[in-house]
């Protein structure tokens, strides 16, 4: 369902333009209701790089959120993608390629705007006031589960396809991943950062990054819902009704099978431990007659080392954390891979020449020293004003 698609809307929707194309890469739009209250619409609207988020998006959402968070007209929000093949498949990587070629170890001006920038939205929208849905469709994967994991309502469809694939490129799963993976059943969490394992709806509602599952043919019927509503612009009442239209939209659907589900116990051994190389060893070692399983091992095993242990490290150290304290130190955690070698490698070889043949830095898990995952924690300049503010009254 893309805006032209909707039939309640005031009749000269805002947009706002990439500065480098001709392209709306975001459309903003509101939704009359029943009640005379108006429901936010933000749409991604970059179809051609798979809704992929930008640096452009990013500063035009933000703003537009915390307007409408401020405005008792607006009930809720509505986040939502152009196009039928993705939400949105991750961050705009080419540009940050670019600067880490440029930059190397030293500081990266660009890096430091980027993730302080993104982080602030993810956490706008974990702590947001009113209802906020997601409509996570199709392709969903690191900056979009990053978006998606924060909504107060997150609906997936029969075509949703979500992953965190941080281990093919060096880096390892931010934007809150540390927080929402920590908290996904057993060890299921640590093995989707250690996979990239791809992700039904069933999967994302087993592990807890959506809710539920409504047939993308109900769209309509959802959007008809919310405007045939009196919201009474209280958030936990209007929360509660946005919960209930869903529900009904949602009535009758077929859930297809959990491989997450289906496998949790093995998944749970395989993981066992607090000692990384058992842990590897065991994934190296994995055959399965199950494709999905065998496949994961197998991504483990091709990924970067770097991503595992600094992933493991995060998986120790954040688990009483607040959410605020989390993406402070993810902060630092992505500066100091965009200070190493394997950020800039992965995306080489998985996006820039494409030969899928990166050569990690260090090449095994065994290589790995204490040294070398520390030195990706430590502060590299001043914390960002707006990520310090995290947590705090004017956050």
């Amino acid at each position: 369902m893309t805006m032209d698609a909707m039939t309640h809307t005031p009749p000269n929707p805002t947009a706002a333009t990439d500065a480098t194309s001709a392209t709306t890469v975001v459309l903003f739009d509101e939704i009359a209701t029943a009640g005379g209250q108006r429901f936010g619409v933000a749409t991604l609207n970059a179809p051609a790089s798979l809704n992929a988020l930008s640096v452009d998006m990013v500063r035009l959402l933000t703003p537009q959120l915390r307007a409408w968070a401020s405005d008792a007209g607006v009930v809720g929000v509505l986040l939502q993608a152009t196009g039928e093949k993705a939400f949105c498949a991750g961050g705009d990587l080419r540009h940050l390629y670019t600067t880490l070629r440029e930059c190397g170890p030293g500081r990266n001006a660009y890096a430091e705007r980027f993730f302080a920038e993104e982080y602030e939205l993810d956490y706008l929208i974990h702590t947001y006031p009113k209802p906020f849905l997601c409509w996570a469709h199709g392709i969903v994967m690191g900056g979009g589960v990053g978006l998606m994991a924060g909504a107060s309502h997150r609906v997936v469809t029969a075509q949703s396809r979500i992953a965190m694939p941080e281990i093919n490129i060096g880096l390892y799963p931010d934007v809150g991943g540390s927080w929402f993976l920590r908290r996904a059943p057993g060890r299921t969490g640590l093995f989707l950062a250690f996979t990239a394992a791809p992700l039904n709806a069933a999967d994302a509602v087993f592990c807890g990054l959506a809710d539920l599952l409504v047939p993308q043919e109900h769209k309509p019927q959802v959007l008809e819902a919310i405007t045939a509503t009196a919201w009474q612009g209280e958030a936990k009442a209007d929360r509660a009704t946005l919960s209930r239209l869903l529900a009904d939209a949602a009535e009758g659907s077929s859930v297809p099978p959990s491989k997450l589900r289906e496998h949790f116990d093995a998944i749970n051994s395989l993981m066992a431990g607090d000692d990384l190389r058992d842990i590897a060893e065991r994934l190296r070692a994995l055959r399965s007659d199950d494709a999905w399983l065998q496949t994961a091992a197998t991504t483990f095993t091709k990924g970067a080392p770097s991503t595992a242990a600094i992933s493991f490290e995060l998986w120790q150290r954040v688990h009483h954390l607040s959410l605020a304290e989390v993406f402070r130190l993810e902060y630092w955690v992505s500066l100091g891979c965009c200070a190493h070698a394997d950020f800039a490698e992965g995306i080489r070889a998985l996006l820039i020449d494409k030969d899928r043949q990166p050569k990690w830095t260090p090449s095994t898990i065994e290589d790995i020293t204490p040294e070398f995952v520390e030195d990706h924690f430590r502060a590299r300049g001043e914390m960002p004003a707006e990520l310090a503010a995290l947590g705090s009254a004017v956050a």
